[in-house]
Order: structure tokens, then sequence, then C-alpha cells
């Protein structure tokens, strides 16, 4: 019992000298800093050259910024500058679609850049009735019915706003498209209640 306890803290020392068990007879091993110094005056008594220290890092130099007139995908922030052109007019040239989606009805209407009225549909005019009114073809026939009344006054692309959550979201940008109008931006304009009015009472079914 006493030779295991022996063998047991000389294993425990040796093994928090060195890191790992020496075995007996073995040369004790020289902790990691010890044998780091005698390493480096080896090196310097023997004629090698000395380790330079790490150089300081240098400063970075602040890179010259993009130029505001570059190429960009995305369609400009009001009171920026680009240099995207469509048929030769600017951003803010492009006439505006106004979609507006409720539950029963679907309307548009294009309007161009200086907010004058160039064509208006909804589902109502294009001879839907009743609940028939609120359908995606429905929506879908009144942006081909605006979009074919657009491109005869000379739009060629425009710019979508869209308001409200009805059924006819898409399809009415989808009928634009079909018309022959090209679609540069969507936008979403739906008026988001922040705890406004209290809505009205749930409907009994």
């Amino acid at each position: 019992m006493q030779a295991a306890r022996t063998a047991g803290s000389w294993l425990l020392r040796a093994w928090a000298r060195s890191g790992r068990p020496r075995a007996p007879g073995a040369p004790r091993a020289l902790p990691l800093c010890r044998a780091a110094a005698g390493a480096a005056a080896r090196a310097t008594h023997s004629g090698a050259p000395e380790p330079q220290a790490a150089e300081a890092p240098q400063p970075l130099e602040p890179q010259a910024a993009p130029p505001r007139g570059g190429f960009s995908i995305y369609p400009p922030v009001p009171g920026q500058e680009s240099s995207l052109r469509w048929a030769g007019k600017k951003f803010e040239e492009i006439p505006i679609a106004h979609i507006k989606a409720s539950y029963n009805n679907t309307q548009i209407q294009v309007l161009s850049a200086a907010y004058v009225p160039l064509a208006h549909t909804s589902c109502g005019t294009e001879g839907f009735r009743n609940a028939k009114k609120g359908t995606g073809i429905a929506a879908q026939t009144a942006g081909i019915a605006a979009a074919a009344k657009a491109v005869l006054k000379g739009v060629t692309h425009v710019r979508v706003v869209v308001k409200g959550l009805g059924p006819g979201r898409w399809s009415a940008i989808k009928g634009l498209t079909m018309g022959g109008l090209e679609v540069i931006s969507i936008t979403d304009n739906t008026p988001t209640p922040h705890n406004g009015c209290r809505p009205r009472k749930a409907r009994r079914l």
C-alpha cells in the first residue's frame, strides 16, 4: 500500500513539472521557459542571427470613396444621383403605377412623373361583379387593360406602388408586365397601424 502511494505521488510530481510522466532514470525535462531561454542563449553564442521583434502595425490609409455616379443595380434613394437610364429617362422621370388592392376590388392608376393621370382601370370596370371582383384573375385583367392604355400614350417603363393586402396584389403587377410594360421597381406603401384606432369587432359567422 505504501509503495502504491509513493508511486502515485512520484507520478503527480513528474506530471506537474514536465506535463507528462518521466520514466525512472530518464533525464529530467526542462520547463518550457527554461528551454526557450537556453535555445536563445545558444543561438546568440553560436553567431546565428537573433530573431527580430515583430514590426509595429502600419496605420491603414483611408481608401478613396467610390464615385457617386458609379453603376448600381439598385434604384437610387431620394436625392441621390444615378447613372441608370430607362429609355433615356432618369428614375424620377419614370411614370408610377399605383395599385390599391382591397379585399373586394383592385384599382390601378398610372400617373406620369408630373402626376398627370394616364390610365385608370379596376376590376369593376372590366366587367367583374360582386365577389368576382376580389379575385386574382380580375386583378390581372385590370392590369392588362391599364398597361394597354398606358402603352398607347407612350409609356414603356413604370414604377409600381402597391397599397393594401387584397388578393390582387401580385396579379395586378403580373398583368402590367403581360400588357407590355416593364416594371423597374416595386414599393409597398401599405399603411400599418402602430396600435392606432380600435378595430371593428370580429364578424360572426
